[in-house]
């Protein structure tokens, strides 16, 4: 009889601790036709393709330093200090966003690939880096096709990178600043954005 007893506490308590751990494993588990898990799948998915982008490590904000010789816009499209939006998707969040022009300079920009220092996959078609963000270059503009290092760190692995133009472009480039508009993150100092870029508010 005490036998049958202690069998019989042994096995509901192995019970309740099973049934436990089932109902741990499925608050944790996602389910995908569940509305409410929705966005934060997005999210992951959004954060998976900026990664394999190559953007995962890039350096959004800046310390609002430019390059030697990189000659201020006399008159810009966009003065210092008025608002614009964004429509360009360098990053998650950053298109639609409005952003605050902090600096405006006419340059020739950089459409570009190029292997990371650090290793792991090439960067294609990163956007932008301007001329003066490349070495030994001299004055004149390159052009698609042509390989240049770059003096510039935007993201890891790229300073020093020998680079391939894919387009070239004479242009407005703009710094700014901006909040994306899914994370809230705060961007400031951001290089670059261009003329087409952006349109008025």
């Amino acid at each position: 009889m005490m036998k049958n007893k202690f069998l019989l506490v042994t096995m509901s308590t192995l019970t309740a601790i099973t049934l436990a751990a089932c109902g741990d494993t499925e608050e944790t588990e996602m389910n995908p036709a569940d509305p409410d898990n929705q966005n934060e799948m997005n999210e992951e998915m959004d954060k998976d393709t900026e990664e394999d982008m190559g953007h995962g490590d890039m350096s959004h904000s800046s310390s609002g330093e430019v390059p030697e010789g990189l000659m201020e816009s006399a008159n810009p499209t966009f003065e210092v200090g008025s608002q614009a939006s964004i429509s360009a998707d360098h990053m998650a969040g950053m298109d639609g966003a409005e952003a605050t022009i902090v600096g405006a300079y006419d340059t020739t920009v950089y459409a570009l690939s190029f292997t990371p220092t650090t290793g792991g996959e090439p960067i294609e078609n990163h956007k932008w880096v301007i001329h003066e963000e490349l070495k030994d270059v001299g004055d004149t503009p390159l052009a698609a096709g042509d390989k240049a290092v770059i003096a510039a760190d935007h993201m890891a692995g790229m300073d020093g990178a020998e680079a391939t133009i894919d387009s070239a472009e004479e242009t407005t480039v703009y710094m700014v600043d901006f909040t994306t508009t899914d994370s809230g993150e705060k961007v400031t100092n951001h290089k670059w954005v261009t003329q087409s870029e952006l349109s008025a508010k």
